[in-house]
This record gives C-alpha cells, structure tokens and sequence, in this order.
C-alpha cells in the first residue's frame, strides 16, 4: 500500500540537508555581495573600512548577547589561526570583487579545493588519496588557464596572478580553506566563541590594512559619516552576520571536501550577477579553465571522506 501523505511528510529528513542549505545561504550572500560594496565605494567608503565596519557592528552584536564567547576565544589559541584565517578571507575577497573582475575573482577565490585537500591533510589527518590528486592537478591545470597572459613568452607567459585582484583571489581561496578546516577541526568549542572568532578576525585584519594603506595613501581614509553608506554598511552588517553564521553552523557538521563542494554555488551566483549587472565578463580561456577549476571541486563529492559528520 502506498504511504498516506502524512506519512510522505513525516519521514525524517537527511541529516546533511540543513548544513548544506546554510553554506548555500553563505554562498549567496557572498556571490552577490560585490555590488554592494561597490555602491559603498562610489559613497567614499573603501571596502577596507567597511569591511571593518561590518564587523565591528556583528561583533558588537556578539559581545553583547554572548560575552561569554570573549574568554572562549582568549582562551582558545587555536582560534586565534580563525581569527587570522576568516579575517584574511574576507579583507582579501571583498577588496577583491570591488576592483576587479567578479568572475575571473570567484573562479580564482575557487581554487579552495585544491588549498583544502592540502590543509585538511595537515591539520585533520585526512588522506591524500588518488582521487585528492586528480582534483589537484585539475586545479592546478584551471588557474593555468586562467591566468596565461595571452601573446606573451619566455618568463612573462609563466600563469601566476599579475594584478592585486588576481593575487587577493588566491590569497582569499586559501585563507577561506584554512577557515573551513579550521571549523571543522574545532567544531566542539561553543558556536559564539567560533562566531566570535570569525567576526573579530573580519574587522580586526581589515582594520590593520586600512590602517597602513591609509597611512601609506594607498587607499582612502575613513570618509566623514553620511546617511548613504551608513545605511548600506547596516544593511550588509545583517546579511553578513546570517551569511557567515550560516557557514559556521554548516561546516562544522560537513567534511571540509563536502564544505567546499556546496560553497561552489556562490560561482554560480557571482556569475549571474556578475554578468547581468556589469561586474563580470566571460572568455574562453575564463571558460575552459574555470570549467577544470569547478570539476576538481565537484570531484571532491565522490571522496571517501564525502559523507556529512
């Protein structure tokens, strides 16, 4: 007999199912996040600063609904390297979608996976299989592609980043990835002193740059308070608190490999966005190697370590 539709309803749902819609929450938030901050940088606010801004605001959310997350954290020397990791992540990819080209930017961020197999061996023992290798190599083989400088030759057609968007791409991914492993290896400490950990990091490394590069002239100062930017710095504040407690609830219950693959969807998002609102062109070469780039991390479904914890 067929089961009653009560019964259709009542059957449990996958346990991995809600992780994996959180870090699908995370990656829309950041995937169409570099058109707000480039309305905030029109308005005279440096991503820097409000990067620094944002999180100032989550932190101060945090630290006055769980204080006790702040002995967590000063307590934890291992989440300190969060600290250090979502702070660097998200200093890098914020500067990084604002200057530069959205899609060449995600799809280098992207290269998460390959830093991901690398950390995951490192700091969780995960194994180094023929399958990790395989997703390496197509890695490695995408961001050749991407970044092949067209008619150049001899020592300027080597494929390394050549622009500060390219190189705070890839210095974005790796950060990311350390983050997502750091996550999942602490994953027993109470989720505020994690949260706090990730925000705290998010304003305290942006604000060290834009301290220096203000010093420096590099980039602008903090401009006087206007209603404009204020408003947009509240309104992502929310967003990136939801976003980002979103990808710590999910990569703490998912394997980092799981965790990289459901992040992919912020390519897509990005993309979309990207090319419907100006923020992004497509190439071939963008195309052939972001192709190689994305299939080395959907591979990563299929590794041993793939199943949700």
């Amino acid at each position: 007999m067929p089961p009653t539709l009560s019964a259709r309803f009542a059957r449990p749902v996958p346990p991995a199912l809600w992780p994996a819609l959180a870090l699908t929450v995370n990656a829309f938030v950041w995937g169409t996040s570099w058109w707000p901050f480039r309305q905030l940088e029109a308005r005279g606010l440096h991503p820097l600063w409000a990067t620094v801004l944002i999180y100032a605001t989550a932190v101060a959310v945090i630290v006055a609904t769980r204080p006790r997350a702040v002995g967590q954290v000063l307590r934890a020397p291992a989440l300190w390297v969060l600290v250090l990791a979502s702070g660097t992540t998200n200093a890098a990819f914020n500067w990084a979608v604002t200057i530069g080209d959205v899609v060449r930017v995600v799809l280098l961020f992207y290269l998460m996976p390959l830093w991901a197999v690398l950390l995951a061996r490192l700091l969780l023992g995960e194994a180094l299989t023929r399958l990790a290798a395989l997703r390496v190599a197509l890695a490695l083989a995408g961001a050749a592609i991407v970044l092949w400088p067209p008619g150049a030759s001899g020592w300027a057609a080597l494929p390394l980043p050549r622009t500060l968007p390219d190189w705070l791409g890839v210095l974005g991914g790796f950060s990311f990835a350390l983050n997502n492993v750091m996550l999942r290896r602490e994953a027993r400490r109470p989720e505020e002193g994690r949260a706090l950990a990730m925000f705290g990091g998010g304003m305290t490394v942006a604000a060290v740059l834009a301290l220096v590069l203000a010093r420096s002239g590099a980039v602008p100062g903090l401009p006087p308070p206007a209603p404009g930017w204020i408003a947009g710095v509240a309104g992502l504040a929310l967003l990136f608190l939801v976003g980002n407690l979103a990808l710590q609830y999910g990569a703490a219950r998912l394997s980092a490999n799981v965790t990289a693959v459901v992040m992919l969807t912020e390519v897509l998002f990005a993309s979309v966005s990207a090319l419907a609102l100006g923020g992004g062109t497509l190439s071939t070469p963008l195309l052939a190697g972001g192709s190689l780039i994305l299939l080395g991390a959907l591979l990563a479904a299929a590794a041993p370590d793939a199943a949700g914890h």
